[in-house]
């Protein structure tokens, strides 16, 4: 796993002038080398892209959809050996890496399915005034152009594939640019789709440092570009191109809402079990893990000790140990920041009840009450291993106090009502509710994204293609209807 990593650029493998190590986030070993492209490389990705565009938008549907079934097939033939590859990267343990490369085989498989039924068409009479008599509308989308995929590292195969597999199925070629530290498991995507027959310059993976990131977002040649990361990044990024279409999935500080009907026994023992896996996993790492538990007065001090004994029973560990829930953070910068946000909480009058410790690049699971509402670890997202417990008195509290926040990603309302779960669906300033669960439920094919400084647009296989691509009417004159 110490080998040079070679770029793909233009569907062929390729070596720059300079590499970087990618390194583990758990011991520091070396994970492996990387090669660079050069500024020249990256301009020959560019320019096959845009030359090859209405070439592979023509493509026909058939072998775009065999591709992407291709690479599902050889993910899950080799998911251990990719598990094990994310694990050393990023530092997620392997069980949920497992999982992370089961739901890239389920997206691939998806755009496949997509790529076969997308774009059949609609037909709209326009005979409904007098003026349109004889006239037939036939509605068909088409790629608005090269796509420039940006990935984060917390899921650095699924995220990847997010990016390339629509815009693949779309038609549309794609430049993908993989997480700085964790570039391994993007460019193993680059291995399986050499293995298709897809057009040349229909893809590249570039792992290009990200000061060189803003020439690619300005470049016209790429009229789209997809975004996983920061609210700071993703709209500095729509700033600078204000003409280009931008997908922009950042972050969140998903809230729990626990509700007074959820109360049996039972109920709480799951919720807290829940809470408890879903605030730590990804060591936090992930835009909808659960940071915020609001819950009803009626149910908040049985609720509180499950959830720090649930927290507590989290084992954490060495990531590459089947036994270990949490891991550590992406780096040791990344486990400081978590401990200055949770010292100046409880320097403000927080409680910590469980965790608050850091070694190295892992920070134990936390769990904070009675936070002042104007630290920063109640306003931002702490991407780590933290929840806060809140008491409030009723459901309009709760709702109110889950829309009291700049972000507004995902909800989880532990609730057995059907009408309050509409009244969530309703009230609820998010981009997904997920009712009688956690926020951090996401199912790849469904409509995935935030509202407020959560960013625009949506992912989810054929909304992202949607995203990648424009409608185009054409009038058929003399018909008869």
């Amino acid at each position: 796993m110490t080998s040079t990593h070679a770029f793909w650029l233009a569907g062929r493998q390729a070596t720059g002038e300079d590499t970087f190590d990618v390194t583990s986030p758990w011991d520091g070993r070396l994970v492996g080398k990387v090669s660079v492209p050069t500024d020249a490389q990256v301009e020959e990705a560019v320019a096959a892209a845009y030359a090859v565009r209405d070439e592979f938008a023509a493509t026909p549907a058939h072998v775009r959809a065999a591709a992407l079934d291709h690479v599902s097939r050889r993910l899950a033939e080799r998911t251990e050996e990719i598990a094990r590859l994310i694990s050393a990267e990023n530092g997620k343990p392997v069980k949920w890496a497992r999982g992370e490369v089961g739901r890239a085989v389920s997206v691939f498989r998806f755009a496949a399915e997509e790529a076969r039924r997308f774009n059949g068409g609609e037909a709209q009479r326009l005979d409904t005034d007098l003026g349109g008599q004889g006239r037939l509308a036939l509605t068909r989308r088409f790629p608005k152009g090269v796509v420039l995929g940006i990935a984060p590292f917390n899921f650095p195969l699924n995220l990847c594939a997010h990016k390339v597999a629509p815009a693949i199925a779309a038609g549309a070629p794609i430049i993908l640019k993989p997480a700085p530290a964790t570039p391994l498991s993007g460019l193993i995507i680059g291995d399986l789709l050499a293995e298709t027959e897809l057009p040349a310059g229909s893809w590249s993976i570039l792992p290009v440092a990200n000061d060189k990131m803003p020439a690619l977002v300005r470049d016209e040649r790429l009229p789209v570009i997809s975004f996983t990361g920061s609210e700071k990044v993703g709209y500095a990024i729509m700033d600078s191109v204000p003409r280009k279409h931008c997908t922009l999935e950042l972050g969140g500080n998903g809230a729990a809402v626990v509700l007074a009907d959820w109360a049996s026994d039972e109920d709480l023992d799951w919720a807290a079990n829940r809470i408890a896996t879903f605030s730590n996993y990804q060591g936090g790492q992930s835009c909808i893990s659960v940071q915020r538990v609001i819950a009803d007065a009626s149910v908040y001090d049985r609720l509180l000790p499950r959830i720090v004994a649930a927290v507590e029973a989290q084992v954490t560990g060495d990531p590459s140990d089947d036994a270990t829930d949490v891991g550590p953070l992406v780096s040791e910068d990344a486990a400081k920041r978590v401990e200055t946000w949770v010292r100046e909480a409880v320097d403000a009058g927080a409680r910590l009840l469980t965790g608050g410790k850091r070694e190295g690049a892992s920070y134990a699971p936390t769990v904070l009450a009675e936070v002042p509402a104007d630290v920063t670890i109640s306003c931002e997202e702490v991407f780590g291993p933290v929840l806060t417990m809140q008491k409030v008195d009723g459901e309009a509290e709760a709702f109110a106090a889950v829309n009291d926040s700049k972000y507004g990603l995902q909800a989880g309302v532990f609730t057995h009502d059907l009408q309050t779960a509409f009244r969530a669906h309703r009230a609820l300033e998010v981009g997904g509710v997920v009712v009688g669960d956690v926020p951090s439920y996401r199912a790849d094919q469904m409509p995935y994204g935030g509202v407020k400084q959560s960013g625009v647009g949506r992912e989810g296989v054929r909304f992202a293609m949607e995203d990648y691509t424009y409608e185009r009417v054409m009038v058929l004159t003399g018909i008869t209807l």
